[in-house]
């Protein structure tokens, strides 16, 4: 294996959802994938996976360039029919919760044709990766199923489990023991702040880590898929940028708006317009700038239906 220590001392996050998209989401990647989703299920109990289908997604690259929004998940089936999603989330958006709950529900209802019984729907494991303190209870990977109340042990279905890999709390682990746990292994490759000496350990130890370390190596010195990686780059900060200046725009002019209304019908009913103006406005700039509706609902806590209205 050819020495990483010719690379930049900040090397390309293999946590960007793009370049993570394009190590384990295509055809190909099967025995990258297959390592990682082991190395997260297996702890809990489960058997080793012994083959998967990845459903490759096909209009992403252009999208991106194009400068749509998109979900750069990876998906893939399991040799029982369990599906899984894997989500990276870099920025803390104070989402989280509900967003894995909301894609959890679309590979899941998603798996039914017009007409099938619900009992052909499968199982949906949703992983993910976050740099962010979430969720704050917990170690560094948290697992969660539907359980009874009163009888932890009872578990409703095994139709739904959700995982959370939480970056921040995986670098400040203490005892941290690449040499005998796998999962710790893909997390020391996944941190872009861990030292290339580390790096090369971990791939040098792990035949699927060294798949992915190829892959991106791959991806990295096809220019096309470079410039689509700061492609996405740039989406993801215009996009920041055109939410903020909407808000703070939205902002201003509701609570002006507010103000007024305050003074005829009393100040505490005029902050509670102020605040649902300030939302209207934001929600109609985000609008203007071309985004969606699930993202304007997300960014301002209206219905779609109230959105849509405007």
């Amino acid at each position: 294996m050819e020495t990483l220590l010719h690379e930049p001392a900040r090397r390309l996050n293999p946590l960007d959802d793009f370049l993570f998209l394009k190590v384990f989401g295509e055809k190909g990647d099967e025995k990258q994938l297959l390592g990682f989703l082991n190395a997260v299920l297996c702890p809990s109990g489960k058997k080793p996976i012994m083959s998967l289908d990845i459903l490759e997604s096909t209009s992403f690259k252009k999208e991106i360039e194009e400068g749509k929004s998109c979900v750069l998940d990876v998906i893939a089936v399991l040799e029982d029919g369990t599906k899984v999603n894997i989500e990276v989330q870099l920025d803390n958006e104070s989402n989280m919760d509900r967003r894995t709950l909301f894609y959890w529900s679309r590979v899941y209802s998603g798996s039914l044709e017009r007409g099938q019984d619900y009992r052909k729907l499968p199982n949906v494991i949703a992983i993910n990766i976050v740099d962010f303190n979430f969720p704050h209870e917990g170690g560094f990977h948290t697992c969660f199923h539907l359980r009874e109340d009163n009888d932890t042990s009872h578990i409703l279905t095994s139709a739904i489990e959700i995982h959370c890999i939480n970056m921040v709390k995986w670098r400040r682990l203490e005892g941290k023991d690449v040499h005998n746990n796998p999962l710790h292994r893909w997390l020391a490759w996944f941190d872009q702040n861990s030292p290339l000496e580390l790096i090369e350990e971990v791939v040098s130890m792990d035949n699927a880590i060294y798949e992915a370390f190829e892959k991106y190596e791959e991806a990295k010195k096809d220019q096309d898929a470079y410039r689509a990686y700061w492609a996405h780059r740039k989406f993801e900060h215009d996009q920041v940028s055109r939410i903020n200046f909407a808000h703070d725009k939205g902002f201003t002019e509701g609570m002006e708006q507010g103000i007024l209304q305050g003074k005829e019908q009393g100040k505490e009913q005029g902050l509670e317009q102020g605040i649902k103006q300030r939302s209207i406005e934001i929600a109609r700039k985000m609008k203007e700038m071309g985004l969606s509706t699930e993202q304007i609902a997300m960014g301002t806590g209206l219905s779609q239906n109230d959105i849509h209205s405007l």
